[in-house]
């Protein structure tokens, strides 16, 4: 009997501590039921799309080139998809200003459709060859980041209102850090499945986990509550007010927001001249097979989890301006030290520090996005932002492409260094933080 007892109350220990962890820590308790319960879904819900994000980001790119895709064609695809966003970001915001029904749109967008394409990809060796079956691959990738992009300002706007502004950073930082966990464990454990499979069968397989991931995120997507924050009044707002002259007057009324688009389109444009090409030369010249590409995602993914834990809370502490300023002088460093590198081997602890520094800058740049974001119009804002984004990511990923046909990919990766330095210096100068994270921030000091 008494071990009975001690079963239910290590078994009630466990689920009070998984409890916590769900819902950003005991903070949580102050909060009403439904917060807490909206909380521990919206925690499921990212654990289990980043195992299935994880598998599309570090494997795709070998895909494609295990169906006998060029550098210029892996370009394309993420140029392509990058680009979608620019078609798609407005719409999925007019829907939500329009609708207030964020979270059907998010569950139809990511929660259907893009999981259907992802579905598709795992079968496309089995009915095309050759360049239809890139073609076809970059198509279904191109439709599943569309999707995405089209939830994004729900997405984002409904996030705003589930996480409470007070404890934004530890309960992202708690929720990356189990994000980077399932990561992490996904990546090495698809790689080695690759690796003993073989092309392109095992990346089929890899693809069929990604989708089985994604369901299991969109079902716990689904219990989430979503508040009234997006009523008919707030709607009216954006009735007819999506032309391209309102969408330029939202940007010339809040100089900072645009000057802070304008920094984000240069940083990322600088980032996505290298981001799809790492993976390519750890193949192409450091001879890393997939299981080793999985291994190096895979050191990322642990140096971010302490860093998910100490960032969260400096980012309550400081404010994410200043966070971001601090990781966002450290990252243009890391494409430069690939210079160095002359074994696959050596990748590992520039993506250490990669790893380590990028889990900061991703919680600071999220909450800094809300916090400058008026709750009104928070769907709009973040449309324009993406927009800017990704219209420069497709720029620079082609770029990118290009580039590395005529020159090197070590070329691509020292122009996209210099690019990260001057997007930093252009943030430290001239962007400012919001008068409620100021004030916010201040007082808690």
């Amino acid at each position: 009997m008494k071990t009975i007892d001690s079963i239910r109350r290590l078994n009630a220990r466990l689920g009070m501590s998984v409890s916590w962890l769900a819902t950003g820590g005991k903070w949580a308790i102050e909060f009403p039921k439904e917060t807490q319960r909206n909380l521990k879904y919206f925690f499921f819900d990212g654990v289990s799309a980043s195992a299935s994000d994880s598998i599309v980001t570090t494997y795709i790119t070998l895909y494609l080139l295990a169906l006998g895709a060029s550098s210029a064609s892996i370009g394309l695809m993420a140029s392509l998809a990058s680009l979608s966003a620019v078609f798609l970001l407005i719409p999925g915001a007019v829907l939500v200003e329009r609708t207030g029904k964020r979270k059907e749109i998010v569950l139809i967008s990511s929660g259907i459709i893009r999981r259907f394409a992802l579905l598709l990809l795992a079968f496309i060796p089995l009915i095309l060859s050759g360049n239809s079956a890139v073609f076809a691959v970059i198509a279904l990738k191109v439709v599943m980041d569309g999707m995405g992009n089209l939830g994004i300002p729900a997405w984002t706007s409904m996030i705003a209102d589930i996480v409470p502004l007070s404890r934004r950073g530890r309960f992202f930082g708690n929720r990356n850090m189990a994000m980077g966990i399932a990561a992490m464990i996904t990546t090495y454990l698809v790689g080695v499945l690759i690796t003993k499979i073989g092309p392109p069968e095992g990346y089929q397989w890899a693809l069929g986990l990604s989708f089985f991931f994604g369901i299991i995120s969109t079902s716990f997507f689904f219990r989430i509550t979503e508040s009234n924050s997006v009523d008919a009044t707030k709607s009216q707002i954006a009735k007819s007010s999506y032309t391209l002259t309102a969408l330029i007057s939202t940007l010339k009324t809040d100089q900072n927001f645009m000057i802070y688009c304008g920094y984000a389109a240069l940083w990322t444009f600088s980032i996505n001249i290298a981001a799809p090409f790492f993976s390519v030369y750890l193949v192409q010249n450091l001879n890393a097979t997939a299981a080793i590409v999985g291994v190096t995602a895979l050191i990322s993914q642990m140096a971010a989890l302490p860093a998910q834990k100490l960032f969260g809370g400096l980012a309550d502490k400081w404010g994410p301006r200043k966070l971001m300023m601090v990781t966002g002088f450290i990252i243009p460093i890391l494409p430069f030290l690939w210079s160095l590198t002359r074994e696959y081997w050596h990748v590992y602890p520039i993506n250490a520090i990669g790893g380590f520094i990028w889990a900061g800058y991703g919680i600071g740049s999220f909450n800094f996005l809300l916090s400058i974001s008026p709750s009104e119009q928070r769907a709009r804002y973040t449309a324009l932002y993406q927009i800017a984004v990704a219209g420069s990511a497709a720029i620079g990923a082609a770029l990118g492409g290009v580039v590395s046909n005529f020159t090197s990919l070590m070329t691509v990766f020292i122009l996209s260094g210099i690019g990260r330095i001057i997007a930093a210096a252009i943030f430290f100068k001239f962007v400012h933080p919001s008068s409620e994270e100021e004030s916010f921030f201040r007082y808690a000091r």
